[in-house]
């Protein structure tokens, strides 16, 4: 792979990478006798649909939008939970649906009549419980709009829904889903004999180095022998964890106040944008995100006018120049998703880094991509 032949920038997905996060993910789905589909809201690159469909049980959308890229590009019906499905797009919504989950009871009692035959239908409920530490990722943070609560069921589980949906992890291990599901059953354990389906969400990052995969076996194997129910998974992250990389060009080199900033091709804030929100710091191949004293040392700009569209300072092992190549580790998942074309900077092409060596660009962005989402 000589990056210097690359298109830059340019996200590029490594084939070989999302093959082994997929093998991996199938082989829990069997050993567990549970059902784990792709979240598009963490991996939304539909040319890669068609290999995802290959190991995976389908899809989960949370718009119209996702819900249809998911039957023309997979070729099935979509999970699909709304936090508000709004009446102008409720029944084309549930053409390309093959699960409904309702975020309230209200929502469920507004469209229940709506619903077409065959769908099986859910509810979202909130354990109030949750090991993220982020409030800005925490389903479960108090007063939290995502799902019904216990006191909401001092009439019983409602009529016609056949599934029941909770989602409070996010990058976490299996032992967080372990203590989540004690709270679970202690609150909703009295309605699960009467359902289909336990759909427990995303963040189940299984393909994270370390990650106790036989422990989450054993755990999901108990829950449903317990309850005779269908177990879905719907991770976001796992499916794309580590399977490619962000490539950017030094345009500059920039010092101001002591400071060395390389202004790269690239922008944290419309390309990035969790490195700025999450907060996190990225992983830049080459280089150590703890400056190391007598090394080169270098802040990350972004290509952008928003003053903090930056990284800290970052040490490598020679100077840098002009027209070297800057790779971000890990930026297929929860990226591509994020992005925006804020201050008109040029969006990276897609590209595919097929397991044959073979580099397909499968989509290059121009301005009338920029000009067409303004009027």
């Amino acid at each position: 792979m000589d990056i210097q032949k690359m298109p830059s920038p340019a996200y590029v997905l490594e084939e070989e990478l999302l093959v082994k996060n997929l093998e991996l993910l199938r082989s829990v789905s069997q050993e567990a006798g549970i059902s784990i589909i792709l979240a598009l809201k963490g991996f939304s690159m539909w040319s890669a649909f068609p290999l995802v469909g290959e190991y995976l049980h389908g899809a989960t959308a949370s718009s119209l939008y996702e819900a249809r890229l998911i039957r023309e590009e997979m070729g099935v019906k979509a999970h699909t939970y709304v936090v508000a499905y709004r009446d102008q797009e409720f029944d084309e919504i549930a053409s390309h649906s093959s699960h409904m989950t309702f975020n309230s009871i209200d929502q469920w009692n507004r469209f229940k009549d709506r619903v077409p035959a065959g769908i099986s239908c859910g509810l979202r409920v909130n354990p109030g419980y949750s090991e993220v530490e982020t409030d800005l990722y925490n389903p479960a943070a108090p007063g939290s709009r995502l799902g019904e609560d216990i006191a909401a069921f001092a009439e019983g589980w409602p009529e016609g829904l056949e599934g029941i949906h909770f989602h409070v992890l996010c990058e976490s291990s299996s032992y967080d889903l372990e203590k989540v599901l004690e709270v679970f059953e202690q609150k909703f354990g009295q309605f699960l004999p009467k359902l289909r389906w336990v759909n427990m969400g995303g963040g189940h990052l299984m393909t994270r180095k370390g990650y106790d995969t036989n422990h989450l076996i054993q755990l999901l194997k108990r829950f449903r022998e317990k309850y005779d129910v269908e177990v879905i998974l719907e991770p976001g992250s796992a499916i794309a964890w580590e399977t490619g990389f962000l490539l950017s060009e030094v345009l500059d080199i920039h010092e101001s106040g002591g400071v060395k900033t390389a202004i790269l091709d690239v922008s944290f804030t419309a390309h990035m944008p969790d490195t700025l929100e999450m907060p996190y710091r990225p992983r830049v191949r080459g280089a150590k995100a703890d400056p190391e004293a007598g090394k080169p040392q270098y802040r990350l700009g972004g290509t952008s006018c928003l003053a903090g569209d930056y990284m800290e300072v970052y040490s490598f092992e020679k100077p840098l120049k002009v027209g070297d190549r800057i790779i971000l580790e890990d930026m297929i998942h929860y990226t591509m998703v994020k992005t925006t074309m804020f201050n008109g900077v040029g969006h990276p092409d897609i590209c595919i880094l097929r397991q044959n060596g073979k580099l397909d660009m499968v989509r290059r962005f121009n301005y009338e991509d920029f000009k067409g989402r303004l009027s």
